[in-house]
């Protein structure tokens, strides 16, 4: 597999060949191509990187689109072919017992197809400014969160599930409409909206799910302008503050989040058995406080946990990550200079990391507790259940800390799905696909039986986990990432946008003259080293990236499905 230095070498070793005639040339690429394998089949290298665009500079569905293939088939068939094939033999042996053996089987294929003709009931799951990194299932050895662990080991993990634009409203209104910033044009002021109009609000995930005859509640940050009772069936809204008071009692955001859900599960939701209810626990938790020096504020009982243990750095956590970042990257930048009230020195680092973790296992005992009433009810098995949140976060990583910005810790977030429909042998994997926060809305009002809007730009997730290879259709395997025109955007952040692959990410600052950064994300998953001047990026990766992401940025603006 050839490295950085590798490439550079052999680059050079060709400008020499030139000089010896056609027949260097030649050696030179045979002795290349043997040693190095740069001509590789291989799909987890650079020299694989390389080579797929080298050799398929226009053949852009070679690249893109790859098709999953994997046998995903219903557990509910296998067991009714098994049903069916006992009936058949028990016919054989007693006409009568054969009879009631195929009333039996029948009257449980009815139930089956009654059963998965019902709607779903909905949990809605919801943190607040929480990366992909501050989950134990995804490899935090420090942070507990046993219940949402637990939670990925009953359902399914989505490792690479992102934001398509990484801040709370912006990415609130992509959940509810389905849609990139671009197309809903909801940035940081009411200018030229038109998600609010009546007619295009009811074609979001709340209206729909209320007009078909859903029962929603929703408790906790809500950060839209139209009034939530006129979507939801309850409603109670706060957040913006970690204390907050109720009945003359100050409390902690996060239980006061749980017991709105409780008591939604308890005595509010419909228990008639034919309507079905749309549950959403809107967590203020891990938002930092801005304005106070506390910024992250957890329970006076969680106070004990980690007080002792030292929290370790993430990796680009270092002076040395900061002075790689582009050159408009400097002590005024936004990110930085909340970087500068939270992480340094290291005694405030340690603080303020350990009330995060503080906060996000507080949320993971509440989506417990949520959980464990859900149980109790019997609801389990007619319930889909979904956590996730609403964009990463920056813990020092790359000297930084908000969001914002086109790096993996802003746009991955976790996602964990526990469905009903989710076949027994699926239980506990992690699928890597690349699931977005536009696909939420659409995977949600499928399990509603509700049709999708074709304004929705996003796509149904569950297609990942219910459809059989034969049926399955192509999933992406890219996606745009857009922070919208700064013009609107009251935090003064540059404009970045993003193509994002597995195997590489290249981002444009178009307020910068276009500065231009591509990262190898196969070899550098962190982010490390911008290799953006290398000559093979330069000559053969760019253009074809270039042209993609204009193409995708197209899409997204005129509401195409992405």
């Amino acid at each position: 597999m050839p490295n950085h230095s590798t490439i550079n070498t052999v680059l050079k070793f060709f400008s020499a060949a030139l000089l010896v005639g056609t027949v260097g040339v030649i050696l030179l690429v045979t002795l290349f191509a043997n040693n190095y394998g740069i001509i590789s089949s291989s799909s987890h290298s650079r020299s694989a990187l390389i080579s797929d665009y080298t050799y398929h500079y226009d053949n852009y569905t070679s690249i893109i689109n790859i098709p999953i293939l994997i046998d995903r088939t219903s557990s509910a068939a296998t067991e009714g072919a098994a049903t069916a094939s006992s009936s058949s033999k028990h016919a054989h042996e007693r006409e009568h017992d054969g009879d009631n053996a195929r009333e039996a089987s029948e009257s449980k294929r009815d139930d089956e197809k009654k059963n998965s003709d019902k709607p779903l009931n909905i949990v809605f799951l919801y943190a607040d400014d929480w990366s992909y990194t501050t989950l134990g299932a995804m490899g935090n050895d420090f942070v507990k969160t046993p219940h949402l662990d637990q939670m990925a080991k009953d359902g399914i993990l989505f490792t690479h599930s992102c934001v398509t634009t990484s801040i709370c409203m912006i990415s609130r209104a992509s959940l509810y409409t389905g849609q990139y910033a671009s197309n809903h044009k909801t940035l940081f002021t009411n200018k030229d909206v038109t998600m609010y109009e009546p007619t295009k609000w009811n074609q979001t995930l709340y209206p729909l799910l209320k007009q078909n005859g859903y029962h929603t509640g929703f408790y906790g940050k809500w950060h839209h302008p139209t009034p939530p009772e006129n979507t939801h069936s309850d409603s109670k809204i706060y957040a913006h503050r970690h204390w907050i008071e109720r009945d003359g009692i100050l409390q902690h955001v996060t239980q006061i989040n749980e017991d709105d859900a409780m008591e939604y599960l308890k005595e509010k939701r419909p228990t008639d058995g034919n309507t079905p209810f749309a549950l959403s626990v809107s967590f203020y938790a891990t938002h930092a406080l801005d304005g106070n020096a506390e910024r992250y504020q957890p329970m006076n009982s969680s106070m004990s946990w980690y007080e002792n243990e030292y929290v370790p750095h993430f990796p680009t956590h270092t002076n040395g990550h900061w002075r790689r970042m582009p050159y408009f990257f400097n002590g005024s930048n936004y990110g930085r200079g909340r970087y500068n009230t939270r992480y340094t020195p290291e005694d405030r680092y340690q603080t303020m990391m350990k009330n995060t973790y503080r906060m996000a296992t507080e949320v993971d005992a509440a989506v417990g507790r949520i959980i464990n009433e859900i149980k109790r009810q019997d609801l389990l098995n007619e319930t889909l259940i979904i956590f996730t949140t609403d964009n990463g976060n920056f813990h020092g990583q790359h000297g930084l800390a908000e969001k914002w910005y086109a790096y993996e810790e802003s746009i991955r977030v976790p996602l964990i799905v526990m469905d009903p429909r989710l076949p027994q042998s699926q239980r506990g994997i992690r699928n890597d696909d690349f699931v977005l926060n536009i696909d939420l809305a659409p995977t949600m009002l499928r399990a509603a039986k509700i049709p999708i809007p074709n304004v929705m730009q996003g796509r149904d997730f569950s297609e990942l986990y219910l459809s059989s290879s034969s049926k399955k259709k192509q999933w992406r395997n890219e996606f745009y990432y857009e922070w919208p025109d700064p013009k609107n955007d009251k935090f003064g952040v540059p404009e970045n946008n993003a193509l994002v692959r597995k195997d590489g990410k290249y981002i444009v600052w178009p307020e910068h003259e276009n500065y231009e950064q591509f990262f190898n994300l196969t070899e550098d998953p962190i982010e490390e080293m911008d290799i953006i001047n290398e000559t093979v990026i330069q000559q053969f990766v760019l253009p074809v990236w270039r042209k993609r992401m204009a193409e995708l940025q197209q899409m997204a603006i005129n509401g195409h499905p992405m």
